[in-house]
């Protein structure tokens, strides 16, 4: 169950709780795929759940709808964003650089970028990541609650036993929907993340450098084409696969764990 749910399954699963399955999927999905995101969804589960529930409570919307669970999942993956930007930026820089490096340690990274750009460096790419964080975050969680809709009705009941399969698969297929869907704004975010940066990509020859998100776009389209849109998609798409499909596995089985003992208490 991801999201608040006021006809679950009897689980009774604290805001603790629920923050403690998401920081423990994140943590494994992390050590696996990528260990960098690990604040980033244990901000996105903790807040989608409460967003939903404050839905619920505070509306005439079902917690549970498509819709919903969009515009909360967007919501809870932006505020992860803004926590994690930095972060994002310094990996993505680190990721560019060619022979010989410009930065050779994290603090030499910090340092040198604040001195040569200002504070705000750190938040470059931030609109395009926003404007790709929110469809995309939202499209996976509404893609997983309706997959899993998809997955009851397609199968009688005596073939849905194996639940955890199902999560993973289900997520999975949100992954790979979703990235799909958004992986344009993903694409320009990165582009736009480099830029000030070109002496440390001469190695990798012709350097372009975009004055935003509108020009970045444009000038994709007429340089590279429609295809240049999704250079790269493949290998994203493997790991948002397995990322997604992990991360809401082991989120389940998280939470499935702590309703098991607290029934084993009581």
């Amino acid at each position: 169950m991801v999201g608040y749910d006021p006809k679950a399954d009897g689980r009774n699963i604290s805001s603790f709780e629920v923050a403690v399955a998401g920081s423990g999927s994140g943590l494994v999905t992390r050590v696996m795929i990528s260990p960098l995101d690990v604040i980033k969804i244990r901000f996105q589960f903790l807040s989608f759940e409460l967003l939903t529930e404050l839905v619920h409570k505070a509306t005439t919307y079902d917690a549970r709808d498509f819709s919903v669970h969009f515009v909360c999942g967007g919501l809870s993956a932006s505020a992860a964003t803004l926590a994690v930007h930095p972060v994002d930026v310094l990996r993505t820089r680190f990721a560019a650089q060619g022979e010989p490096k410009v930065y050779k340690t994290l603090r030499d990274a910090v340092v040198t970028m604040y001195r040569t750009e200002g504070p705000l460096v750190f938040y470059k790419g931030l609109n395009p990541t926003l404007i790709a964080i929110f469809p995309y975050a939202g499209f996976q969680f509404s893609f997983y609650s309706a997959l899993k809709h998809v997955h009851k009705w397609v199968l009688p009941a005596e073939g849905r036993n194996n639940e955890n399969l199902r999560n993973l698969l289900c997520g999975s297929g949100a992954g790979v929907l979703s990235k799909t869907l958004t992986y344009p704004l993903d694409l320009f975010k990165k582009r736009l993340q480099v830029g000030g940066f070109e002496r440390a990509r001469v190695t990798f020859g012709q350097v372009r450098s975009y004055r935003g998100l509108l020009d970045c776009a444009q000038q994709v389209l007429q340089e590279e084409g429609p295809t240049g849109l999704f250079k790269g998609l493949s290998p994203s798409l493997l790991k948002a696969a397995l990322s997604t499909g992990f991360v809401f596995f082991w989120y389940e089985l998280f939470c499935s764990l702590f309703h098991h003992m607290k029934k084993a208490d009581s």
